[in-house]
């Protein structure tokens, strides 16, 4: 076990860019989320809102007892940086939380340039939910000075869920260390005492582990900024579709490289639809939660190729034209 995860933690360092601590927990994000609040936050966090995840992040906060405030955009925008200037100039918070990268409505926030006007507010920590960019984007934990940033491996990082990984910065472990009831599972000081010893804090989901570590080999062979050139390129073909049949749902310049949500601008059944391509061999996902039927969804992440896009491509052609 502990050669697994000494083989590990120095690939996902890479990914996540840091030379930090980094957390391994058997569960979905969520669990993660959960603990960024129970471990950073001891009264008022400010939640970036852009879509279903990020107002996800805001309730789990209320339901940890917590008084999440938030700044919240209409499905499709993208959080603009002078909102967060502007709301932490007003109130006091310990924590921003900022999803990066929006699932459900494809939109890429501006990371790089939150981040900096979190920085410029002394005292406060800047959390990212990265689920379904880490691995398919560019993080830069280091750079952009974040304290806490975790994900779930079954979407850029092509595993199967049930996993998460978490980077976390020396200040988010010293904020822990004055919270009080932060449990034990998520607690982020137990997790990095385990990582640090090369060990999981409990009993792991040891075939993940296995997994993780031929994955990051194969990410290795690619090289990052290939794997990011390979994404911007699927997101880049599959856009030009959606423009030229649909819609882009994502405001432009902040759509995602990694999932795109197409706008049902010809009032399709959606279902339907998905039904159809299942029936060829492909997958895709109607819109989520309010944006059923109203959107779907095509995810270009992980082992995906801009081949594999292509034949994706051309049987919605087929479909849509019957």
């Amino acid at each position: 076990m502990t050669r697994i995860v000494q083989a590990i933690l120095p690939g996902l360092r890479q990914i996540f860019g840091t030379q930090g601590t980094v957390l391994l927990s058997s569960s979905s994000a969520s669990g993660l989320m959960e603990g960024s609040i129970r471990n950073c936050v001891a009264q008022r966090s400010l939640h970036l809102v852009a879509g279903a995840f990020g107002d996800r992040w805001r309730k789990l906060a209320e339901e940890c007892g917590r008084e999440p405030d938030a700044i919240e955009v209409p499905p499709g925008e993208a959080i603009a940086p002078e909102a967060v200037d502007e709301a932490l100039r007003r109130g006091r918070f310990e924590a921003v939380c900022l999803t990066h990268n929006e699932t459900a409505t494809g939109v890429t926030n501006p990371l790089r340039e939150i981040a900096a006007v979190v920085r410029r507010h002394e005292g406060v920590l800047l959390m990212v939910d990265a689920v379904s960019s880490l691995g398919g984007i560019p993080v830069e934990v280091d750079a952009h000075g974040i304290d806490v940033c975790f994900a779930s491996v079954q979407k850029a990082l092509a595993l199967p869920p049930g996993f998460s990984v978490c980077a976390v910065s020396e200040r988010a472990l010293q904020k822990a260390r004055s919270v009080k009831g932060r449990g034990y599972y998520f607690d982020f000081l137990h997790l990095a005492e385990a990582s640090a010893k090369a060990q999981p804090l409990a009993t792991p989901s040891v075939s993940h582990l296995v997994a993780m570590e031929a994955q990051l080999q194969v990410i290795q062979r690619e090289g990052l900024e290939r794997r990011y050139a390979r994404h911007a390129q699927m997101g880049e073909r599959v856009r030009g579709w959606a423009a030229e049949r649909f819609g882009l749902f994502a405001r432009k310049g902040h759509e995602s490289n990694t999932v795109t949500c197409v706008a049902n601008t010809r009032k399709i059944d959606v279902a339907g639809f998905i039904e159809k391509l299942k029936g060829r061999g492909f997958q895709i996902s109607n819109g989520y939660s309010e944006l059923k039927e109203k959107t779907f969804r095509i995810g270009h992440m992980g082992e995906h190729t801009l081949e594999g896009v292509e034949a994706l491509l051309q049987a919605m052609d087929e479909v849509l034209a019957s």
